[in-house]
């Protein structure tokens, strides 16, 4: 009677232990973040009009044609006169940087952002338990995830990863490493640093693919604190939904048009090909391919397929002609807010066309590269702090991450937001009141218009 018992009880409990553990484990395997800080610089590394200017003239290999060009890709690439950049810029050395330029610029970001998300969220150096450290154009050793250990004196066992030359989607490529972390390991603290180092990295050529670099990137960063501890989920911000990786570096031509690189004469600098877009675009559309059965609607989903079905069915049956308008995938059904990064107002508006955005869903994106310029992988974190300063993020709501980035890449995540986010203290504090301005037209064609007036023949630029 006793065995029969025991027997009854193995079969009923036994199952019961082996679904506690799955749920259990499952709830212990989200990644959350906790908090975030944008790196603010000083207000004396700020470029306005007129030493971005001089910036440009004390480069000797520019002539009028590439003047022109410089100025033309200025006044329409969308950034104000309240970006910054790095220090060697204000010294005049930006031609002659040193590996203690641009580790210093790193260490005044490392010093400023991370210690105050640490302070802010209550997590002391020692709790962290992962470390991702995604820094593109600058490798020093030892790395700049042991530069941050060493500052912070952070623990002996914690796990490290210093990422190089991922381009300007590798925070998102950091979060993944990061998920994957967490979903393998309960109770973990870990921090993501993106940014990138510019000190090192001026071209001072006069190819024409390679000075556009020289105009839209700006000094930038952030701290990110992700977590699956269960007591903090309540205090958290945002909470993993999906992520996605596209990465098209088996193709010749998307390989080649984001690429470091020297000139004919020997500068080093940054290549960005004329086939950008199409580039761009064809990853684009192969990344919302695998992301969107992941964040939208089935009922979406299946109209859209049966429309698309239809289409073919008429091309089959129709010799020539239209077939009736394009069908085309609703994202706002499964996303409240886009998260675009800020590579140019080309990249920006055309991401808008393709999704068929609003005004009011590009505004983040618009004004953050407006106010902070292209800061590289960073920039997304920015975008959203436009976001919760303007008190746009409720509980519930969906936000679609989008990057792009040399290789070529374009990575996408949703983020869900977890709690109701009105305190908006961010990089955004002291100006958000003053954004969306009237216009977004900077000053550099009424300053430096008469450039287009010159003379080839005749041209001497005023020193």
């Amino acid at each position: 009677m006793d065995v029969t018992v025991l027997l009854y009880a193995f079969l009923i409990l036994y199952p019961l232990l082996v679904l506690w553990r799955y749920v259990d484990g499952k709830r212990d395997k989200d990644c959350y973040i906790l908090d975030y800080e944008c790196y603010k610089p000083t207000d004396d590394r700020k470029l306005d009009t007129e030493f971005s200017g001089e910036v440009i003239k004390r480069n000797a290999n520019l002539g009028l044609n590439e003047y022109k060009f410089l100025l033309k890709a200025i006044v329409s690439s969308g950034i104000g006169e309240q970006t910054y950049a790095p220090r060697i810029m204000f010294d005049g050395r930006e031609e002659n940087p040193t590996l203690e330029d641009g580790t210093s610029e790193m260490d005044e970001f490392f010093k400023d952002s991370i210690a105050k998300l640490l302070a802010r969220s209550g997590v002391s150096a020692q709790e962290i338990d992962v470390l991702i450290v995604n820094v593109s154009m600058i490798s020093a050793v030892p790395s700049l995830a042991s530069r941050i250990i060493n500052h912070y004196k952070m623990r002996e066992d914690i796990k490290v990863f210093n990422l190089t030359a991922m381009g300007c989607s590798a925070s998102l490529i950091s979060v993944n490493i990061a998920q994957n972390i967490l979903k393998t390991y309960k109770n973990v603290h870990a921090l993501v640093v993106t940014s990138e180092s510019l000190s090192p990295n001026w071209y001072s050529g006069n190819d024409r693919s390679m000075i556009l670099a020289n105009c839209l990137f700006r000094s930038g960063g952030c701290a990110i604190l992700l977590t699956n501890k269960r007591s903090l989920k309540r205090r958290c911000m945002f909470k993993l939904k999906c992520l996605v990786r596209t990465h098209h570096g088996a193709r010749d031509e998307s390989y080649g048009c984001c690429i470091q690189r020297e000139d004919g004469l020997g500068h080093l600098g940054f290549h960005l090909g004329k086939n950008l877009p199409q580039v761009a675009t064809r990853a684009f559309v192969d990344n919302l391919r695998e992301i969107a059965p992941k964040i939208l609607p089935v009922r979406v989903l299946l109209r859209f397929m049966v429309l698309t079905f239809i289409k073919k069915w008429n091309q089959s049956s129709t010799k020539g002609g239209s077939t009736g308008p394009k069908s085309v995938i609703d994202f706002k059904t499964g996303v409240d807010h886009f998260c675009i990064h800020t590579g140019g107002k080309a990249v920006i508006d055309g991401i808008g066309v393709n999704l068929n955005l609003s005004q009011y869903d590009l505004e983040p994106a618009r004004m953050t590269l407006h106010r902070f310029g292209n800061t590289s992988a960073s920039s997304l974190w920015y975008v959203l702090a436009y976001m919760e300063a303007k008190k746009r993020l409720k509980k519930g709501d969906r936000v679609l991450m989008i990057s792009f980035g040399a290789g070529f890449k374009c990575n996408s995540c949703l983020w869900e937001v977890v709690r109701d986010l009105n305190d908006g203290n961010n990089a955004w504090n002291d100006c958000i009141n003053e954004y969306p301005p009237d216009s977004l037209v900077n000053p550099f064609m009424e300053k430096y218009g008469w450039i287009n007036n010159e003379d080839p023949s005749t041209f001497v630029l005023p020193r």
